[in-house]
């Protein structure tokens, strides 16, 4: 056995490059299953981000559904998810480009089927599905007008297209329209500002008549209880997730009875709807539910009878579980570990694998360069605990000097309303196979943990995130893991504002990089869209009778007590956090004379999807943090346009 070669924290060498972060890389989004087929969702940062639709069939290699010129994604909330759907033998998609509605059979091209709007993008589409007899699509829509945003469900003519049929209106939001097996009922969830879908919505019913929607009651939520994932059963069962009890647990209607929870379980049968389309229920063939529940940021992976509420979990490495679909008598689903990347894979009825259909790269690293994540639990303020990710250096060719501690990574993940998974990711392995310590902050606010946790956050953004991350910081000090003078923090949107707050008014941080992060709290509640343009109700206060606590939470109002070097970046086209944030921010840091640097990207919205701008933005980031904490990186890296650094 050769001797590993000595080298500073930092220094080391690793073959988890910022170019295989992307290359032959794809994110993988939305099973969805039609018969024997399967398809799925494929990310390509090679191919400047564009969403193409895959499939596979027993006998067949996976294959694009339309060509490069085509892009699955819709913008509705702008944030997007269930971007496409199938039945009635075609595949019904977003078009990215112009937000309309398309169906493309095997073997032909797309068509429209909803005309153009008076503007451009104006009129968007997200989670359809396909009536059973297949001639029609019910999905949500939102309409631009004159500066008003507008959010119904409609009905489309799933063969000819057509001007869209409004079914309801009314709430500000809509998601997860959805059919009942024979075609003559559908359910929906609905909500209203100030809330989010992770704070209260609504779940209905309707039947199907001449003129409309017949029948139409409420069937469970409010503004206390977050509803998510109505469907039905294939025996005519309403189900859907709720967290009535403090936990999002799995229920069924009992008719007059009202809703029966099928396994009350403190753990979380569903994460934050963020995006359209989340799935982690579904049907077997014999009445079985297959789900995945998290408990410790863990995921399970199991098998409920609903008629006994006896809930098995399947022994498998799985840390992380996602798109849940039948598929024959079992699923098809994504899944990772803490050593294994996502993949889409065909589990049999009792979890077994059957098939592995497409993994997100055609290999993995090898092991001995490899951290996995291990849950752990620190305290923080007022007597309360919070929970982490760890992740140790890990390099099989080099070792540190003796004495040396890694410098510390601490993320932060955006949201707030997210989590830190522990699947593996290359990103966080990119940092601790160069001699670095990362910690994966699920900060109180985060999900996973129960609607409490949760609701550690409200009017406290700002506060409890950044309290958060310090004592994690500090719990891995005073435990000898890191070195305390050698301490990062990263974040992207909100997670780039809990960066901006902890380096502007705490100084426990060497230095930080922000990814579009929030840098005026006010300017944020003012200034974005639709869908999170009252989040900051909860977060902080209302608006604007709260406004002095916005300027008190807002970091770019306090840029004099910035105690830090920092690097950001930032894409030019984003609605979400706009780039006049990040350059308030700039001007503030330039006149305060700290070190930074300000990357900016042309034609990156909310996260960076193309290739060279992934690259680009962490080998930058890696390069100034050498700059800062003293070490030179391996990897050859252009220099950044940075002020104020020492020579």
């Amino acid at each position: 056995m050769s001797e590993r070669q000595q080298l500073p924290y930092g220094s080391w060498p690793s073959p988890i490059t910022a170019a295989s972060l992307v290359e032959q890389a794809v994110s993988l989004g939305q099973i969805e299953v039609d018969g024997e087929r399967v398809y799925w969702l494929e990310g390509r940062p090679s191919e400047g981000g564009r969403q193409a639709v895959v499939t596979w069939a027993p006998g067949e290699e996976p294959h694009d559904v339309f060509g490069p010129q085509w892009s699955a994604r819709t913008t509705v909330h702008e944030y997007g998810g269930g971007a496409y759907a199938v039945g009635g033998g075609g595949v019904f998609f977003s078009h990215f480009a112009d937000q309309r509605l398309y169906r493309v059979d095997p073997g032909g091209e797309p068509s429209a089927l909803t005309p153009e709007p008076p503007e451009p993008m104006t009129h968007r589409y997200a989670d359809a599905r396909v009536s059973p007899d297949g001639r029609e699509l019910v999905c949500v829509r939102e309409r631009h007008l004159d500066g008003e945003v507008v959010n119904d469900v409609v009905i489309v003519d799933a063969v000819d297209g057509g001007e869209p049929t409004e079914l309801v209106s009314g709430a500000d939001f809509f998601s997860a329209p959805r059919f009942s097996g024979d075609g003559r009922r559908l359910a929906w969830l609905c909500w209203c500002h100030p809330h989010m879908p992770w704070d209260g919505t609504e779940l209905w019913t309707g039947e199907f008549a001449q003129d409309g929607l017949a029948g139409v009651e409420r069937v469970a939520g409010g503004p206390e209880e977050s509803i998510s994932q109505p469907r039905w059963s294939p025996d005519g069962v309403l189900h859907w997730v709720s967290d009535r009890t403090g936990w999002w647990n799995l229920y069924a209607d009992d008719g007059a009875r009202g809703a029966r929870p099928l396994a009350p379980l403190d753990g979380e049968f569903t994460g934050p709807d963020w995006v359209f389309g989340q799935s982690t229920y579904c049907f077997l063939p014999d009445g079985r539910i297959v789900v995945t529940w998290w408990q410790r940021a863990l995921a399970n992976l199991g098998v409920l009878d609903p008629k006994t509420g006896r809930l098995d979990r399947w022994d498998t490495p799985f840390t992380a579980v996602g798109s849940l679909r039948p598929y024959g008598d079992g699923v098809a689903v994504f899944v990772a570990s803490a050593t294994a990347e996502p993949a889409l894979v065909l589990l049999d009825g009792a979890g077994a694998v059957t098939d592995t259909l497409r993994r997100s790269r055609p290999a993995t690293p090898d092991a001995g360069y490899i951290s996995a994540a291990e849950p752990i639990e620190f305290s923080t303020e007022d007597g309360l605990t919070a929970h982490a990710l760890w992740y140790g250096p890990a390099n099989k060719d080099v070792s540190a000097p003796p004495g040396e501690r890694p410098p510390l990574v601490v993320m932060s993940h955006g949201g707030p309303t997210a989590s830190a998974s522990p699947a593996l990711n290359l990103s966080t392995q990119f940092w601790t196979s160069r001699g670095f310590a990362v910690v994966d902050v699920n900060y109180g606010g985060s999900t996973g943990y129960g609607r409490e946790y949760r609701e550690r956050l409200k009017g406290r953004w700002g506060i409890v995130d950044v309290d958060d991350c310090v004592n994690a910081a500090r719990h891995l000090v005073a435990e000898g893991l890191v070195d305390e003078d050698r301490l990062a923090i990263r974040g992207g949107s909100a997670g780039g504002y809990t960066t901006l707050s902890a380096l502007t008014f705490r100084d426990e941080f060497s230095v930080g990089a922000s990814y579009f992060g929030v840098a005026d709290a006010e300017a944020l509640a003012t200034d974005t869209h639709k869908f999170e343009s009252r989040y900051l109700d909860g977060l902080i206060g209302p608006y604007p009778e709260t406004k002095g606590l916005y300027r008190e939470r807002s970091p770019i109002h306090y840029a004099d007590r910035l105690s830090a070097p920092l690097v950001i970046f930032q894409g030019l086209e984003d609605r979400v956090v706009p780039p006049s944030q990040a350059e308030v921010m700039v001007d503030a840091l330039r006149l305060r004379g700290l070190p930074f640097a300000y990357v900016a990207f042309e034609g990156e919205q909310h996260g960076f999807r193309k290739a060279e701008n992934i690259i680009r933005s962490i080998e930058a980031e890696l390069w100034f943090y050498g700059r800062v904490l003293g070490f030179e990186p391996a990897d050859h890296i252009e220099p950044v346009a940075a002020e104020n650094l020492p020579a």
